[in-house]
C-alpha cells in the first residue's frame, strides 16, 4: 500500500472505534435515564429514553454498512479484521442494550403511578446500577484494549444474576400475598430481567474484548447464577387474599 492508503485506512479504523466510543455513551446515557425514571418515576425521563433509542439503531446501521465496506475494499488480515468483526459484535450488542433499555423505560411509564413496594424499588435500583457499571466497565476495557479488565466484567456477571433471583422471589411472594399486586410486580419482574440481560450483554463485549485482544474465544463456561428458568422455587403455603381461611 502507498502511505496515502495506509493513512486513508487507519483513518477508516479509527473512525469505527469512534463510532463504537459514541454509541456506547448514548447507551450509557439511555440506561442511566431509564434507570433514574424507575427510581423517580419520572415519566418525562423515560419518555426521553424511549427517544434515544433510535440514534442507538441508526449508528448500528451505519457501523455495520462501513465495517462491510472496509472488508470488502481493503481485504484485512490478521488484527485489522478482528478490530472489525469486534466492531460489529459490539455493536450488535450496544443495540440490543438500548433495545432493553428503552424496554426497561416503558415499564417505569406503565408504574409511574403506582404504590411501589420501597424494599423492590431499592433492589431493581441496585440492579440497574450494577448493570450500568459492568456496561461502563466493558466499554473502557474496549477503549484501552485491556483483557483483564474484560475478564472482570465477565466474572462480575453472576452478581447480577444472584440480585435477579433474590428480586424474582421477592416480586413472587408479594403476588401471592395480594392479587392486586400482580399488575405492578409483573411490570417490575419483567423490567428485572432486562437488567439481568444487559448484564448478559456486557458479558458478551468482555469475550469479545477478549477475542480482540488475544485472537482467541474463552472456553470456559460462564458463571451463571439466573436459576429463574431452570428451577421450582419453594415457597411456604400462603392463603391469597380472597376472604378464605
Amino acid at each position: 500500500m502507498s502511505e496515502h492508503i495506509v493513512k486513508a485506512y487507519e483513518e477508516e479504523l479509527r473512525l469505527l472505534d469512534s463510532q463504537i466510543a459514541k454509541m456506547g455513551g448514548l447507551a450509557e446515557d439511555m440506561l442511566g435515564r431509564a434507570i433514574l425514571a424507575l427510581d423517580r418515576r419520572d415519566p418525562e425521563l423515560a419518555e426521553q429514553a424511549i427517544k434515544d433509542d433510535k440514534a442507538i439503531d441508526d449508528l448500528e446501521r451505519t457501523i455495520e454498512e462501513q465495517a462491510i465496506s472496509i472488508i470488502a475494499r481493503r481485504q484485512p488480515m490478521a488484527l485489522d479484521l478482528r478490530q472489525i468483526v469486534t466492531v460489529i459484535r459490539i455493536s450488535s450488542d450496544l443495540e440490543r442494550i438500548g433495545d432493553l433499555s428503552k424496554n426497561i423505560a416503558k415499564r417505569a411509564l406503565a408504574v409511574a403511578n403506582e404504590q411501589q413496594p420501597k424494599q423492590v424499588m431499592h433492589g431493581l435500583k441496585h440492579i440497574g446500577l450494577s448493570s450500568l457499571e459492568q456496561l461502563k466497565n466493558v466499554l473502557n476495557a474496549y477503549s484501552n484494549r485491556d483483557a483483564d479488565k474484560a475478564m472482570k466484567v465477565w466474572l462480575r456477571d453472576e452478581r447480577i444474576d444472584a440480585m435477579y433471583n433474590s428480586l424474582f422471589r421477592e416480586l413472587l411472594t408479594y403476588m401471592m400475598e395480594d392479587p392486586r399486586n400482580i399488575g405492578l410486580c409483573t411490570h417490575l419482574l419483567f423490567g428485572a430481567k432486562n437488567f439481568e440481560r444487559i448484564g448478559d450483554h456486557a458479558t458478551n463485549i468482555a469475550e469479545t474484548v477478549h477475542y480482540l485482544v488475544h485472537g482467541t474465544a474463552i472456553t470456559e463456561d460462564r458463571p451463571k447464577s439466573d436459576i429463574t428458568s431452570t428451577s421450582v422455587i419453594e415457597y411456604p403455603d400462603m392463603h391469597w387474599k380472597n376472604g378464605k381461611d
